[in-house]
């Protein structure tokens, strides 16, 4: 792609990332969550995980709780003078800032304003100063270095980390990182100074689990050299942005033929419009297409809790 169609692209991203509101859909077609985890009732013997909404799941691996990409205010954006610019959501949060249990661990899988969302990640911490450990990709620590954390950590492609016994073992995934269009970022080269973009092998007690950040069809997965109890995978946006995100039937491929995965959830879907598909396909072609593959669907639907004792 020539550098001026590159920045054009680029700019147009942003800005109907910005600007896509409530034009966007009906508001009369704005849905409440029908289903409600209750962490209260989670054994520390057990893997929880609840889909919160977008790609923010909380997990409860063996009684540490995991919180991925949390975004949970009815805006994603740029976040200036205490007001988020940005889209607003589809369906609300299963749980609010106020509901969810303290995490131990925060993740996050690249610095896009939808999986890193400033205002989330600043209430979250002032609500728990210095009492969270956060993980995140190569150079995208600075967006949120000055919040209260008890660590904060970036972590490169194939590099494992350990938090409280469980392996964090970062992969490249096919997307691309900068915040603002005019940051380098790896996607365009800038391998040394670029922002990163990553998926996780999460494992502990001999459970792995996988989640995949944000990505388009890829056989980067086949690099994971562990099998896969549960794949979380991201299923929306890709029409028509094709070269950044995968449709349900390729993140189903890609977590049977290249993790070998047990067990299904979706993220990445109905929760913002950001792809011009109509926001309720994603799930429906997940469970028509699901009947072809060895995997279990795990949650079918925002606000849904799978259990694996």
């Amino acid at each position: 792609m020539k550098r001026k169609d590159f920045i054009k692209t680029s700019l147009l991203s942003l800005i109907g990332f910005l600007f896509i509101r409530e034009d966007a859909y009906s508001k009369t077609e704005e849905e409440t969550v029908f289903f409600k985890p209750n962490p209260s009732l989670w054994k520390d013997d057990e893997i929880n995980i609840a889909w919160i909404g977008h790609s923010t799941v909380l997990i409860n691996f063996f009684g540490v709780k995991i919180l991925t990409d949390p975004v949970l205010y009815e805006r994603v954006g740029l976040y200036f003078l205490g007001i988020t610019w940005g889209p607003s959501r589809f369906t609300y949060p299963a749980l609010t800032v106020d509901e969810i249990p303290k995490p131990d661990i925060i993740l996050l899988s690249h610095a896009h304003m939808d999986h890193m969302d400033y205002q989330t990640l600043l209430d979250i911490t002032e609500k728990y100063p210095n009492q969270i450990d956060c993980l995140t990709a190569f150079n995208t620590l600075d967006v949120i270095a000055d919040l209260k954390w008890k660590s904060l950590q970036e972590v490169d492609w194939n590099e494992e980390i350990f938090l409280r016994e469980i392996k964090f073992k970062a992969y490249e995934v096919q997307h691309f990182g900068w915040r603002y269009p005019w940051e380098r970022d790896r996607s365009k080269g800038f391998f040394e100074d670029g922002r990163s973009y990553n998926a996780y092998l999460i494992s502990y007690k001999g459970k792995n689990i996988l989640f995949g950040g944000d990505t388009a069809m890829t056989d980067k997965f086949k690099e994971v050299d562990e099998k896969i109890d549960i794949a979380i995978m991201p299923i929306g946006a890709y029409r028509p942005w094709r070269k950044n995100h995968c449709n349900p039937e390729e993140a189903l491929i890609m977590a049977t033929e290249h993790l070998k995965a047990n067990y299904f959830i979706p993220i990445h879907t109905k929760t913002f419009k950001q792809g011009t598909e109509p926001i309720t396909e994603p799930l429906s072609w997940l469970k028509e297409s699901s009947k072809n593959y060895p995997i279990m669907i795990a949650i079918n639907d925002i606000g849904q809790t799978f259990t694996l004792k």
